[in-house]
């Protein structure tokens, strides 16, 4: 683990400035421990835009952090997400990322194939619920 990254059993905590410097990936995933899906965080300086690409299998979830993201699909459509906001692509569907402001832009972008789990949280000995 990186330092500034704490792992303790069975979690890990940590910060992206924890994680690297500067603009391009944060691997949340390797960094983190992540076993499940894919993580990664990616810093971009203004006005840059990536060059375009798709999955085979991946479905990804793209949350914008801070600053702006655009993303640009097959079908000509073009979005801006400000911080907060957030996007699902499909994996066949081709897509460009970029940052269209004065500022730099840092967006978490999580991947994954196999389907949804469903709730599945159950609650410790002694535990009640919010409100019981």
């Amino acid at each position: 683990m990186a330092e500034g990254i704490v792992e303790g059993d069975g979690y890990a905590v940590g910060s992206l400035d924890a994680m690297g410097e500067g603009y391009g990936f944060r691997k949340v995933r390797q960094q983190l421990g992540v076993t499940a899906f894919g993580v990664n965080a990616i810093v971009m300086p203004p006005g840059f835009t990536a060059g375009a690409h798709y999955h085979e299998k991946q479905e990804e979830l793209y949350i914008c952090l801070d600053g702006l993201f655009s993303l640009e699909l097959e079908d000509g459509s073009k979005h801006v997400l400000e911080p907060g906001g957030m996007a699902r692509v499909d994996a066949a569907t081709v897509r460009r990322m970029g940052n269209p402001g004065e500022a730099d832009c840092t967006y978490l972008c999580i991947g994954g194939k196999g389907g949804y789990v469903g709730r599945d949280g159950q609650l410790p000995e002694g535990e009640s619920r919010l409100g019981d």
